[in-house]
């Protein structure tokens, strides 16, 4: 795990952890032996366990060893896991955090079911937690998929198609993060007041955390992220980086490398020779550059909203938490 806040704190954490992920390894076995191999396989992968991780430094603002931190810790992460099984059906993603992913391994009925099967366990977990909780996990849930519908349906006709996407990043990938860090202080006991700022602040490391991802997925290579560059380019996804040359070509003032760029990128990507060579193309234009930094300013905008905060450790390591996101970028 990432060091976050001084020694005291991180230990404090590490420790935490280690309990979440042997929860986390029971909660993915015993439901049938032939379903055990599919639904370890994503957790035994690793990961970098960020959502949990919230959790937990979040119920630092209140009594933190709580046994219902534990258990929201386990199931935010494991309704993370079970959108990556759906995720990589539809995207038709062939690695995931450096191993096959599981439609590639079984096929798609096998991993979608899965995935199912792991919302069905997060389920359980938030069920034990109370109404609230399980209101936060349903209207979670909906967002996730609504974001997933959006980006498959792409912006309505006259819809700014840059705030479409930033919408999708918020439902998709900001309202899971931002229950992960609500879940902790309201389990924690540290009060109403603080979630709702924590669960703004999550929403805004979420869009800031995945626009980074835009980059890193073009700038990197399969081994350092563990999935296959360019893969929303070949499905047709325009990412941050796409949208904004969209946005410079409709402004007319995209320059010949850019249009370059996007006449490759409308052409057929099906082959692993035209997509490698679209992705290098895209690293090469000063638009990665504008991505990063919009990426960098969704993480000081999420460290605004902590201003309501006690000043001390937990807050700077939110704060810190925030700068991970992005620091990646480097």
């Amino acid at each position: 795990m990432f060091q976050l806040g001084d020694d005291e704190l991180s230990d404090r954490l590490l420790v935490r952890m280690e309990e979440v992920e042997d929860r986390l390894r029971q909660a993915v076995t015993g439901a049938d032996e032939l379903v055990d191999a599919p639904m370890q396989h994503l957790a035994a992968a690793g990961g970098k366990r960020l959502r949990p991780a919230l959790t937990l430094l979040t119920a630092e603002l209140g009594t933190a060893g709580r046994e219902e931190v534990a258990r929201a810790a386990v199931a935010v992460e494991l309704t993370h896991l079970a959108t990556l099984y759906h995720d990589d059906v539809m995207d038709s993603a062939a690695l995931r955090r450096g191993a096959p992913s599981a439609h590639a391994v079984w096929d798609n009925s096998v991993a979608i079911l899965t995935g199912d099967l792991l919302f069905a366990r997060a389920s359980q977990l938030v069920a034990s937690l109370g109404a609230e909780a399980v209101l936060v996990h349903a209207e979670t849930f909906e967002r996730l998929c609504l974001g997933q519908l959006h980006e498959t349906l792409g912006p309505r006709e006259g819809e700014d198609p840059i705030e479409h996407y930033i919408q999708v990043l918020a439902d998709k990938t900001g309202s899971l993060i931002a229950a992960s860090a609500r879940y902790g202080a309201v389990f924690s006991g540290a009060g109403e007041e603080l979630a709702a700022v924590l669960e703004q602040y999550g929403e805004k490391v979420g869009v800031a955390f995945q626009l980074a991802d835009d980059v890193i997925d073009l700038a990197s290579d399969s081994e350092t992220t563990g999935k296959t560059p360019g893969t929303d380019l070949r499905e047709g996804v325009a990412t941050m980086p796409v949208l904004l040359l969209q946005r410079r070509a409709a402004e007319g003032r995209i320059d010949p490398e850019g249009a370059a760029v996007l006449e490759r990128l409308a052409s057929d990507l099906g082959s692993d020779s035209a997509l490698r060579a679209a992705v290098e193309q895209l690293r090469d234009h000063d638009v990665l550059e504008e991505a990063r930094e919009l990426a960098r300013q969704w993480a000081r905008d999420a460290v605004a909203e902590l201003a309501p905060l006690p000043e001390g450790t937990v807050k700077e390591a939110l704060k810190d938490f925030a700068g991970l996101m992005v620091d990646r970028l480097a």
